[in-house]
């Protein structure tokens, strides 16, 4: 007991815990002793009366298994695939049960922010998600979490295009997320792009970026790196997306690639299995000129317009590259090829059986999004939405492979594709 009677007590903490306390204490300018006596305070105070058997119960409840949450941040974080996949989310081992509480979000797109908001956070207006571009924002104000999980700008990685890659203006987007690491240590990161990442500016892209994130923060991260194919994993769509998985080194825990399902889903099971209710969501028709209705009556389940046999008054006249999915149709039979989130004329992507474009609720559904998901904002802006999206399903699969990995649970795993 020192002179004003005060009493000290001494307790043990994770030397890292405790190097984050302290550091939030700096930065807000207060001693951590302070804290300590307020947070004491608050408990005795919701806590009248310390009899024994009071602290007994409170010692025995201590000693319930707790279950194990982990928080997490999204950065570029779209309209929320990786978020509901991480609410759908959990393993459970021992009676302790694993899983994700999201504590932030940003993304540049306003109505994207919107559809995050509700539909992760339940409120469209929640402050937890953040509307701004990245190159404005402090990233030392956003808060640390156990787990950073970002999408970052694949505009300049993929093979539509230019593929400026780190010369792009978008290119360069990844490293605010390293700036985040460096400044926050989190238990884990999960990156998403483009499979185009691996051959940007003839692979050198791709080696600096997986250089900074293995390096980031003050342990730096045991990286898997691996090209997932979704149809293989019983996501209803060809994508194909790489996925980088790390975990502090100083944890001593390493991400094994979970194993395709080898479960197959066909286009035609993905949106007539169950059908589509009559008041879902995001369920409008586009509107389609004649010329257009009369040209997909030529086009088999399968085809594209440079495939199918269309009178000439129906050819399409363009230069140059022809795209394969301009005016193709679904093939029944088969995951449908890859949803994209813009493109003028021919680029809706198209029903195998009625001659018109899907609707935003069925290329929801081909990225696996619950019909109970909300998207917010006009017809092209969900649409974009829903193009821009890591499918739900896929994702879900990798982040249940992450809590298991913590959780110490084995699963059956393949190789990576691509070695450190």
């Amino acid at each position: 007991m020192d002179k004003q009677r005060n009493s000290t007590f001494q307790f043990r903490i994770n030397q890292h815990a405790l190097d984050q306390f302290k550091l939030v204490c700096e930065k807000n300018g207060i001693k951590p002793s302070e804290v300590l006596r307020i947070f004491m305070d608050q408990y005795s105070n919701n806590n009248e009366s310390f009899s024994e058997e009071k602290i007994e119960d409170e010692v025995l409840r201590k000693k319930v298994k707790k279950d194990f949450v982990f928080s997490i941040g999204e950065m570029y974080c779209g309209p929320g695939g990786i978020g509901i996949a991480a609410h759908k989310s959990e393993v459970r081992k021992g009676g302790k049960r694993y899983g994700f509480n999201h504590s932030w979000a940003s993304d540049y797109h306003k109505e994207t922010c919107r559809t995050y908001a509700k539909n992760i956070f339940g409120d469209e207006d929640s402050p937890d998600v953040i509307w701004n571009d990245i190159r404005k924002m402090n990233i030392k104000d956003l808060p640390d979490v156990d787990g950073f999980l970002y999408g970052f700008p694949c505009n300049d990685f993929s093979n539509v295009g230019e593929s400026r890659g780190l010369q792009g203006e978008y290119g360069p987007l990844y490293r605010y997320g390293v700036d985040y690491i460096d400044d926050s240590n989190p238990k884990f990161i999960f990156a998403e792009n483009v499979s185009g990442l691996s051959n940007s500016n003839e692979g050198s892209a791709f080696k600096k970026i997986i250089s900074e994130l293995g390096g980031a923060g003050e342990y730096g991260y045991d990286l898997t790196t691996h090209l997932y194919k979704f149809e293989e994993y019983g996501v209803p769509q060809a994508r194909h997306r790489i996925i980088i998985v790390g975990f502090r080194k100083d944890l001593g825990l390493r991400f094994t690639v979970p194993a395709p399902t080898k479960e197959k889903i066909t286009s035609r099971e993905a949106l007539s299995n169950p059908p589509i209710p009559e008041n879902c969501s995001n369920q409008e028709l586009t509107k389609q000129s004649p010329k257009v209705v009369e040209r997909l009556r030529h086009i088999r389940p399968g085809e594209n317009a440079w495939t199918a046999d269309l009178p000439q008054h129906l050819k399409l006249n363009v230069k140059g590259a022809k795209l394969s999915m301009i005016y193709k149709r679904l093939d029944p039979d088969k995951p449908s090829y890859t949803v994209t989130g813009s493109g003028g004329g021919g680029t809706h992507m198209y029903h195998w059986d009625e001659p018109r474009a899907l609707t935003n609720r069925e290329r929801a559904r081909l990225q696996t999004f619950p019909d109970d998901f909300i998207f917010v904002g006009s017809k092209e802006s969900v649409r974009r939405q829903i193009g821009m999206a890591v499918p739900v399903k896929g994702a879900q699969i990798i982040l249940e492979a992450i809590l298991k990995t913590f959780a110490g649970i084995s699963y059956e795993s393949i190789a990576p594709s691509y070695e450190d």
